[in-house]
Order: C-alpha cells, then sequence, then structure tokens
C-alpha cells in the first residue's frame, strides 16, 4: 500500500528558491504585461533622476544677478512634467500588472484547494482545519506581498541607486561616490543580516497564529459538546494560552523591527550628513555651485526613500517568503492514492462487484481485513454485518479507493479499481454513510450535490423517494432553508433523509448503504426502508448493517468478524446454522421484546386524563 509522504523540511534557502520557482511560470504567462510594466517603470525612474538635475540647473539661474533671464521658463516647466511622469508612469505600471498579480494568487490559491482534495481521506482524518485554512490565507496573501515588491521594488531601487551613482561619479569628485558607496554598503548588510535574525520571530508567530486558529475553528465547530460540558472558561483558556505565545513572539517582532528601523535611519542619516558637509566646503571653496548642494541634497533624499523602502521591501519578502512556506509544504505533500499513468474511466456495465483476497492495514502494525473474498453480483443485494471493528465500513472505503488494498484486489465489471480513473470510480457508486455531515447551505443544494446539473423537479421527486419532501415544505423557506453548520439544524434522521435524497438522485449502477438507517425511529426506518428496497431493485447494493431486520430480504449475507468472513448465506440459512448470525439475531430479538413490552408499561402507567 502507497503512504501519503511528506517531503523532508527544505532549509530557509532552498525554500526561498521553490517559491521563487512556483511564483515564476505565473510572471511569464503574462510576459507581454510584464515587459510593459517594467518599460512603464523605467520611465518612471529616468523622470524621477531627472528632477534634480533639472533643479540644479534651476537654482543656479536664480543665483545670478539676472535671474528671470537666466532661467528658461522650459526649464520650470520641464521639472513640472517630469515631476507629473513620475507618478503617471509608476500608476500606469501598477495598472498593467494588477491582472498578472491577482490572477497568480487565484491560480495558486485553486492549485492549493485542487491538491488538497486530491489528498487521500488519512490525510484529511488528521489535519486540522483551521490551521490549514489560516496557512492558505497568509500564502495567497504572501504571493501578492512577494509578487509586487520583488518585480517592482528591488529593481527600480536598484536602479535608481546605479543612475544616482553614475551621476556622482561623472559630475563629482570620487569622494561623493565612495561615501554613497559605503553607506549603500553598510545599510544592505545591516539590513539582511537583522531581517534574517529576525525571520525566526515571524516563524513562531506564524505558527503559533495558526494553533490559535486551529483551536478556535475546532472549538466552535463542536459547540454543542462545549455546552454539554460547561467547558466554555476552559475552551477560552485554551485558546487563551495559544494567543499569549502568539503575542510573545508578536512582541518579539515589532520590537526587534524597531531596532532595526533605527538602526537603518542612523546608518543613512550619518551618509547624508558626511555628502552635505563635503558639498557645503565645496560651496565655499567656490569649487561647487549652490545648485550642486541642491542637486545632491536632492539625490541623496531620493536615493534615501526608496533605499529605506527596500530595507522595508526586503523584511516584506523574507516574510512573505515566510508566509508562503506552510502553504508550498501542503503542495509538497504526496496524494497516497493516484491515478496509474495509463488509468481509462470505468466501463460501466451491470455494477458486478467482487472481492478478491483482500488484506489490508490502515498500519502495517495493525491487520484490519485477511484474505477478504466474496461477489456482489450486478442487480444483488448483499449485506455484511458483525461486531463493532469487524472492518465492515473498511469495505466501502476500499471499494471507492479511498485507501488502496495491501493485497488481492477489487473488480467493477471485471475491471481492477486500480487501473481506473478515480473520477470515473466514484461517479458509479452512491453512498449513504452511517454520519452524515451537510454543507452550510440550503436543503436543495444538499440534495442537489448529488447531481449538480438535476432539474428542480428531479431533485423534489428525489426528496419524495427518500420521504423527506414534506418535511422540507412544512418549513418556512421551504427547499431554500438553511441548514446549518454541518447540517446541525436538522435532526439526526432528517439529514440521514436528505443524504439518502442525494444518494437516489445520483442514479449511480452500485450502491452503498452504510448504516444509512441507524438514526431513524422505528417507524421512519420500516418507511425508508421500503424506499430503499425499491430503488436497490435495479442496482447491484452493499448494505453495512447492525440491524439485522433490516437486511433478511438480502440476496447474502456475509458475517464478519476480526476481518474475515467466517460466514456467509441468506438470513434462512444462517439462521439454521446456528453460528454467530443466529446469535447475533436472537440477542436482537431479544432486545426488541424488551424495548416493546417497556413502551407497553410506559403507555399503561401514564395517567388518563378526563375530558368533559
Amino acid at each position: 500500500m502507497r503512504s501519503e509522504s511528506r517531503r523532508p523540511p527544505l532549509t530557509d534557502d532552498r525554500a526561498d528558491l521553490k517559491a521563487l520557482r512556483m511564483v515564476l511560470p505565473y510572471l511569464w504567462e503574462y510576459r507581454g504585461r510584464l515587459v510593459l510594466a517594467l518599460s512603464f517603470l523605467i520611465i518612471a525612474k529616468l523622470a524621477n533622476v531627472s528632477v534634480p538635475l533639472i533643479l540644479k540647473q534651476i537654482v543656479d539661474g536664480l543665483n545670478q544677478p539676472n535671474a528671470l533671464l537666466m532661467v528658461p521658463a522650459f526649464l520650470l516647466i520641464g521639472y513640472g512634467l517630469l515631476r507629473f511622469s513620475t507618478t503617471l508612469f509608476t500608476d500606469l505600471r501598477d495598472v498593467v500588472f494588477a491582472r498578472v498579480t491577482q490572477r497568480a494568487i487565484r491560480r495558486l490559491a485553486l492549485e492549493v484547494f485542487q491538491h488538497l482534495h486530491a489528498l487521500s481521506l488519512r490525510f484529511h482524518l488528521e489535519r486540522q482545519t483551521g490551521g490549514v485554512a489560516r496557512d492558505i490565507e497568509r500564502g495567497t496573501r504572501g504571493i501578492e506581498t512577494l509578487m509586487r515588491f520583488l518585480i517592482f521594488s528591488i529593481l527600480p531601487s536598484l536602479l535608481e541607486m546605479t543612475l544616482v551613482g553614475l551621476i556622482l561619479v561623472t559630475q563629482y569628485e570620487i569622494w561623493f561616490a565612495l561615501i554613497t558607496l559605503a553607506t549603500l554598503v553598510i545599510y544592505i548588510v545591516l539590513t539582511i543580516s537583522i531581517t534574517e535574525w529576525r525571520t525566526k520571530f515571524r516563524r513562531a508567530m506564524n505558527e503559533m497564529d495558526s494553533k490559535a486558529n486551529t483551536k478556535a475553528i475546532d472549538s466552535l465547530l463542536n459547540y454543542e459538546t462545549v455546552k454539554y460540558f460547561g467547558n466554555e472558561e476552559f475552551e477560552a483558556r485554551r485558546y487563551d494560552d495559544n494567543l499569549q505565545c502568539w503575542e510573545q513572539a508578536s512582541v518579539r517582532s515589532q520590537t526587534s523591527l524597531a531596532g532595526l528601523n533605527i538602526a537603518q535611519s542612523a546608518v543613512i542619516a550619518t551618509g547624508v550628513t558626511l555628502l552635505l558637509l563635503r558639498a557645503a566646503d565645496g560651496v565655499v571653496q567656490h569649487t561647487m555651485t549652490l545648485g550642486d548642494l541642491v542637486l545632491i541634497n536632492t539625490l541623496m533624499i531620493q536615493l534615501y526613500i526608496p533605499l529605506n523602502f527596500l530595507g522595508m521591501v526586503y523584511r516584506e519578502i523574507r516574510q512573505s517568503l515566510a508566509d508562503m512556506e506552510k502553504m508550498f509544504r501542503l503542495l509538497g505533500i504526496n496524494a497516497e492514492i493516484q491515478d496509474d499513468p495509463g488509468a481509462k474511466d470505468l466501463v460501466v456495465g451491470p455494477g458486478a462487484v467482487r472481492f478478491e483476497h483482500v488484506d489490508f492495514a490502515y498500519d502495517p502494525r495493525r491487520p484490519i481485513l485477511h484474505a477478504v473474498s466474496f461477489d456482489l453480483p450486478a442487480g444483488h443485494k448483499v449485506a455484511v454485518v458483525g461486531t463493532s471493528g469487524a472492518g465492515k465500513s473498511t469495505l466501502s472505503r476500499l471499494l471507492f479507493r479511498f485507501y488502496d488494498v495491501s493485497g488481492g484486489r477489487i473488480v467493477i465489471d471485471g475491471q481492477d479499481i486500480r487501473r481506473i480513473t478515480q473520477k470515473s470510480l466514484r461517479r458509479a457508486i452512491g453512498i449513504v454513510p452511517q454520519d452524515t455531515v451537510l454543507f452550510n447551505d440550503t436543503v436543495y443544494y444538499n440534495i442537489a450535490y448529488g447531481e449538480p446539473h438535476a432539474s428542480r423537479a428531479e431533485v423534489m421527486q428525489a426528496a419524495k423517494h427518500a420521504h423527506i419532501h414534506d418535511f422540507i415544505e412544512s418549513l418556512p423557506d421551504k427547499y431554500d432553508s438553511l441548514v446549518g453548520e454541518r447540517g446541525l439544524k436538522l435532526s439526526g434522521g432528517e439529514k440521514q433523509r436528505v443524504a439518502i435524497a442525494r444518494t437516489i438522485l445520483k442514479n449511480p449502477c452500485v450502491l452503498v448503504f452504510d448504516e444509512a438507517t441507524s438514526a431513524l425511529d422505528s417507524q421512519t426506518e420500516k418507511t425508508i426502508q421500503a424506499e430503499l428496497e425499491q430503488v436497490a431493485q435495479n442496482h447491484t447494493t452493499l448494505v453495512i448493517a447492525h440491524r439485522l431486520s433490516t437486511i433478511v430480504d438480502a440476496d447474502q449475507i456475509l458475517v464478519m468478524e476480526q476481518g474475515s468472513i467466517i460466514e456467509r448465506g441468506s438470513h434462512r440459512q444462517l439462521l439454521d446454522l446456528g453460528g454467530a448470525y443466529a446469535r447475533m439475531w436472537a440477542l436482537q430479538q431479544e432486545e426488541e421484546a424488551k424495548e416493546l413490552e417497556h413502551a407497553k408499561k410506559v403507555r399503561l402507567t401514564e395517567p388518563i386524563v378526563a375530558v368533559g
């Protein structure tokens, strides 16, 4: 049996490279928009760097005795146009690239969603819904941050730094370029070092946030249980314990961020001060003009803004990668059950099912089924009974291929279910499970889920077959009534009848009833049982039963014990055999007789109320 495997945890650098590799294809898909956006970005940065050069000419012109003659009007107009161009092309860049970012988020979120549905039942039995939901939420948000900052913050900042460096080198003495270069190097090294150290706090925040959310969702989903035992304060304490750990990690993250900001500002302030001192000395020595001083100051301010922003961008990118890490880890989980490369759709025939020497174990150390073999001929009804833990429900899970058999095989109409697509297999089988969980939507939606393209008349007909139509019509909103979270607004019997209606609407060739009437009262059970028998007449039916009275008409009854079939035959044959089935039948008959006797006593002892 293949087991669901998790790839080994990646180191930080490998995880970052993996995240970048997963995002790049979405950028390349819109390469035309990307090139156009980058063109707008370059134009915006060229305009931004040109502003101080124009400003120098204006200041030098105004510093002359005949100022108005020395400052042509086109310089002032050009200054205004360059300022406007910087904003215009930056916004145009965002307009062009918006679809790329949002499409990437949509595609990756959908990919994770589909991957989660592709994972096996084993994964979903072990997962914590709240934590997974929060991981996906943070991951998709991190994608947007990564794409926005990586393309339109890192690249333009580097471009602007290069242009400023060229201006300083070509027009002024080497000291200006050296001071600027030293400031940049110190700033970048400081930012990277402290940010790498801070990343562990962000990871701790994410971990505690997911745990707190898991506790909250789990508690709210089990609201009734919490109320039954009066454990509101206990649940609040559990939730707050995780929030406290999250708070501590968050405080450390925020305080370390403040320390980083202070250090960055100190480096920038020192660099700007040294440059201005050098420029002021040049003005005093008449080797530089007042316009040069203004130019250098403006260049440094323009350089400081993206440089300071670059520090924030690097922090955000690192945090985004940390946020995306868990989401990509979900994508790294290999599906336990996968279609074979050459798998074909099931060729639906009459619906004959056969289990051939099937062995199975959820855990290799604890086998569940041992060489189980039986035939379920087309159109026949086979029932499986036995004590709790005998492996009855495991048969239906294997038939649906939620797990693969450890040994032997299962075939439908002569086709090994491991050699056909899971989608076509599950389309051919319908089930009414023992524990029915409904979507938090309308009654109509939950019934129609069996066949989403069915007409309203077909949905209502299925409800009538399941004897729930009259109940639905009695509701204030009829078929548009909401069933609540996991169907909690309905009783157990009502939920079960919705599930029966949903399966009837699907109209599969093979039907599985896994304790399908276990949540119903005796009268309702008998009514629905008659309908189920009518529905099952033209279907191959596997019934997993607890109440033996519901399967006396089965063509064959299998008695299971500790994962093996110990008896098989019709109801009458098994009674005549006098084995395990006969003992189970006698015990249930005795229990039903006691219940009937108790009910009679209750009716006899009820007080008679005189009327009139």
